[in-house]
């Protein structure tokens, strides 16, 4: 009988610069940011791809140091060593409620991984057909919001873990201990990702696909544990300004066969919903999605509301 926690199959990722339909794309940080022209042209339609057709890859040559996220990780099991009585405070947290435990380390880390996560927006704003700029400038990305945390899944049987779910925010990172146990759904399949050593996954959210008007798709992910072996995880996610209205960049819009796909909505409000209606899967971005018979009393995508 087959059972619906284990993966479809299981992919450890191709080489950078690569490309198979089946394995979990690489893209080389270092060859986007100093490559020459030739090769930031090809590594820039890579990451293109990955994000259009996964929505997930894994990113090397990074640049944030391999002590440092060690040391992280050694953060992550301290506090999850402390008393029950002492953690609780620290767990489950509200989204946007302010750092309430950090380190030097931490602090380092959560600043290296918000500076390769913006390298990697200019990027995809160059593959989407952009200036480097563009999203962050849409986003309003020099005041982003970034949330870090901490995950540990305690040996056990398939039912401990996160459901499928879509990030909330524009792009995430994760690395995990040596223990697999991050899914990731393509074409309707699951698949154990197992990375390569030294890099981080790096998941598209839900902001992604709104800002790009559902050109790049936010990726369908979940966690689940076998065996005998804890399994930890630390994730960094930057997403726009809290009170950034977030739609589809007018330019993406207006080139689109399909029209808008997406209603502008703040993305505070956006968490909130998303929070508070306990939602599965990618149902959060029911309530960004444009309602065609709204676009078409307000005009076409070419109207003044879509240029604004």
């Amino acid at each position: 009988m087959s059972r619906p926690d284990l993966p479809d199959s299981q992919e450890k990722g191709d080489s950078a610069g690569t490309w198979s339909e089946d394995r979990i794309p690489v893209v080389d940080l270092d060859v986007l940011v100093n490559g020459d022209a030739a090769q930031r042209s090809q590594a820039i339609r890579h990451l293109g791809r990955a994000c259009e057709e996964w929505g997930f890859f894994m990113v090397i040559n990074h640049g944030v140091p391999e002590s440092l996220q060690g040391a992280t990780m050694d953060a992550c099991k301290e506090m999850f060593g402390l008393p029950a009585e002492e953690n609780a405070e620290y767990m489950n947290p509200a989204p946007m409620a302010p750092v309430s435990r950090g380190t030097g380390n931490v602090t380092e880390y959560a600043t290296c991984t918000r500076g390769l996560m913006l390298a990697l927006t200019a990027a995809i704003s160059e593959s989407i057909g952009l200036d480097g700029g563009r999203i962050a400038e849409a986003l309003n990305l020099e005041d982003c919001f970034q949330l870090v945390v901490w995950n540990q899944y305690p040996p056990a049987g398939p039912e401990v873990g996160l459901p499928p779910h879509t990030d909330h925010g524009l792009l995430a990172l994760l690395f995990q201990t040596g223990v697999d146990g991050l899914q990731v759904q393509k074409n309707g399949r699951w698949i154990l990702a197992k990375p390569i050593p030294n890099s981080f996954f790096v998941i598209a959210g839900d902001q992604l696909e709104i800002v790009s008007n559902g050109r790049y798709k936010a990726a369908l992910h979940r966690a689940m544990v076998h065996g005998e072996q804890a399994r930890m995880s630390s994730v960094s996610m930057i997403g726009p300004c809290l009170d950034t209205m977030v739609h589809p960049i007018p330019e993406l819009a207006r080139e689109a066969l399909q029209g808008v796909e997406f209603r502008g909505i703040k993305y505070r409000e956006y968490i909130e919903h998303q929070r508070t209606k306990n939602v599965n899967e990618n149902a959060a971005l029911v309530v960004a999605r444009a309602q065609r018979e709204i676009l078409a009393r307000q005009g076409s995508p070419n109207s003044p509301e879509i240029n604004a």
